[in-house]
């Protein structure tokens, strides 16, 4: 009777154990690559600018971090680090800290664009799979901290000034000859004009890195800035096949008007720093990245970026530069048109230039330089392969692919360039991601 008792109890056992599930929930870095990738897609189907689009990456990408950061010593929190930012809450309960970071991205990404319902139905086809076996209450208990967590960064998010400059007044145009003009075909109003008063994330301030001055305008012959122009204008005129792949390359323009006749059509595309957060995803896989230092690298590179944006658009709109296809249609050849649709702001710094080398100068801090990659991260959108040599490699050639697209002067590509690396610096000195004492010990 002992006997037939102690078989039945083994067997209830395991009934319940299958019941309960295991504690244990199956998430590489691939599944981070996948939610960052969905992210993408439907910042690009929203149309958001790149600004906007860089502060939609940066706050989920930090609550992934800082999820996983409290389950490893070896790293150290933003909290405390970043602007405002406190602690977020602990755990309660047993949970899984993979799935909770998870959770607490797609929250936050749901929460920041328009197309909520294309996330919640890939949140729930992911989660059908990833929930299969696991013990339910463990499972459950990790999904409601992951929402804590978002919780807690959106309540951050929230007193970054970006809801009030919503309601700000528009960019005013006005009649001088030097300053921005809207171009042609769509001629769009100026995109965030105010987005200097976003609060950064880990810079002083919108005008900590502000650079030279650009070139005072004169279109006397002989003048530098008329040399500056020419030089676009002649340089637009000689393409290379490769300079022209180049400029395609990196346009990132995420709403490209097309005209034929009296037909309009507009082309969506990834932004210039969607174009890095692919990157970061190239650079992770060939080094096969844990999740720790997935969230890592997506973290510091997005915090660069938002804040490579910020430092940008302060200087874009104290400047209000004219472009090179204005001052070369009125002055120079008025049929000429750019290789590449001009973007809806000032022209000086290089928006491309900047975030470009905050960028990489993130990604070299994490990966070392002379790092060679494929870049694929424009193939969906009908665009070739191109190889680098390091993150470096790339950023300079999305800084000149901006000369070749005819739509900056050479000046603010070359501070642009200064400017970004400056601002990449800083961030990379600024935050300590790893616990390098630690770190070293467990390596």
């Amino acid at each position: 009777m002992k006997k037939y008792f102690l078989i039945v109890l083994a067997c209830s056992l395991a009934v319940l154990a299958c019941d309960n599930g295991v504690k244990e929930v199956n998430i590489e870095s691939d599944v981070y690559h996948q939610t960052m990738d969905k992210l993408s897609e439907i910042i690009v189907h929203d149309i958001f600018s790149p600004p906007v689009a860089s502060r939609i990456y940066a706050y989920p990408s930090i609550a992934m971090y800082e999820v996983l950061a409290q389950n490893n010593p070896s790293y150290n929190p933003l909290a405390g680090q970043l602007t405002e930012l406190t602690p977020i809450p602990r755990p309660t309960e047993e949970i899984s800290y993979e799935l909770a970071a998870l959770e607490a991205f797609i929250k936050i990404g749901t929460a920041l664009i328009f197309s909520e319902a294309d996330m919640d139905a890939y949140r729930e086809e992911l989660y059908k799979e990833l929930k299969k076996g696991v013990n339910k209450q463990y499972f459950e208990a990790s999904l409601a901290y992951g929402g804590q967590v978002a919780k807690h960064i959106l309540e951050w998010a929230d007193g970054d000034m970006y809801k009030q400059t919503r309601t700000y007044p528009k960019f005013t145009v006005t009649n001088d000859p030097t300053r921005w003009q809207p171009t042609p075909p769509g001629y769009f109003e100026a995109i965030e004009p105010h987005w200097t008063k976003i609060r950064p994330f880990a810079i002083d301030s919108s005008t900590q890195f502000v650079p030279e001055r650009p070139t005072a305008f004169n279109m006397e012959k002989n003048s530098p800035f008329y040399k500056e122009v020419m030089e676009v204008y002649e340089v637009g005129k000689n393409l290379s096949q490769e300079q022209k792949e180049i400029a395609s390359f990196w346009d990132c323009n995420p709403y490209v008007m097309n005209v034929t006749g009296h037909v309009m059509a507009a082309t969506k595309k990834i932004t210039p720093g969607g174009h890095w957060i692919g990157i970061v995803k190239i650079a992770c896989k060939k080094a096969e990245t844990d999740p720790m230092k997935t969230a890592e690298a997506y973290a510091l590179t997005s915090i660069a970026l938002a804040d490579g944006f910020i430092s940008c658009w302060d200087e874009k709109f104290r400047s209000n530069l004219i472009r090179p296809e204005t001052v070369i249609n009125k002055y120079i050849d008025e049929e000429w048109v750019p290789l590449l649709q001009t973007p809806p702001f000032p022209e000086y710094t290089s928006g491309h230039s900047v975030i470009s080398n905050a960028a990489a100068t993130a990604l070299t801090s994490i990966f070392g330089d002379n790092f060679s990659f494929r870049d694929d991260t424009e193939v969906k959108y009908g665009l070739t392969v191109r190889e680098f040599d390091s993150f470096f490699d790339a950023s300079e050639e999305a800084a000149i692919s901006r000369l070749y697209g005819g739509i900056h002067y050479m000046p603010a590509i070359e501070n642009g360039v200064t400017q970004g690396r400056k601002l990449g610096d800083y961030v990379v000195d600024k935050l300590k991601l790893r616990n390098e004492a630690l770190a070293e010990n467990n390596e």
